[in-house]
């Protein structure tokens, strides 16, 4: 072993980017592994987060391979003058099952008709998963900064577990375009901010 692999790893920033808008997006319709593509709008938010990170220095850019995110990243890594987007299927949105294509009322009636919802995946899944995933990157980039392009359910439930679930609080919206920033610490991950930035210009 030598000296350097001894050595801890540098801290490494993840900004991690919400996909912009879809049309279900828009419907308010549960996604999950449903392969919904951006429409005008969401095309048009990737573009505006890629300026709004512009004047900061970015390594790489990862992204789910869902097309709403795996364009995103497209459109951010071209804004940002970074190398395609490399696709990372642990960063996937949460499997919703039977709830994904329903909007709120349909998801409500679902909800309180079963006391179970057929291949719905536990958020403990998702944190594991894309947990992992997002170490797993950190080792690849010691002192980088990284963009990774995911999907509403995957940050929303890490931003629970590194907040010890005190965050989000009730009602906070993780926005399409949106941008929440996490580290790589003594390989561990930890919450840096709520929310850095936005995309949405709301």
């Amino acid at each position: 072993m030598t000296e350097l692999s001894r050595m801890p790893l540098q801290p490494v920033t993840i900004a991690l980017v919400r996909h912009g808008e879809t049309d279900w997006n828009r419907e308010r319709r549960i996604q999950g592994l449903t392969d919904i593509p951006l429409n005008d709008t969401g095309r048009q938010q990737a573009a505006a987060t890629a300026e709004a990170l512009r004047d900061e220095s970015w390594d790489a850019i990862y992204a789910s391979p869902l097309s709403r995110a795996a364009e995103t990243a497209s459109i951010m890594a071209a804004g940002l003058g970074l190398a395609e987007p490399v696709h990372v299927p642990e960063l996937v949105e949460r499997r919703h099952g039977a709830l994904e294509g329903l909007d709120p009322e349909g998801r409500a009636a679902l909800e309180a008709s079963a006391a179970t919802i057929e291949g719905l995946e536990p958020r403990s899944a998702v944190i594991e998963r894309s947990s992992a995933a997002l170490l797993a990157l950190a080792e690849r980039h010691p002192g980088g900064r990284l963009l990774a392009v995911a999907h509403g359910g995957v940050i929303h439930s890490l931003i629970l577990h590194l907040s010890d679930w005190t965050l989000p609080a009730p009602g906070y919206r993780i926005d399409n375009g949106s941008v929440h920033l996490v580290r790589v610490v003594d390989g561990a991950l930890e919450l840096v901010e709520p929310e850095r930035l936005t995309g949405t210009g709301d």
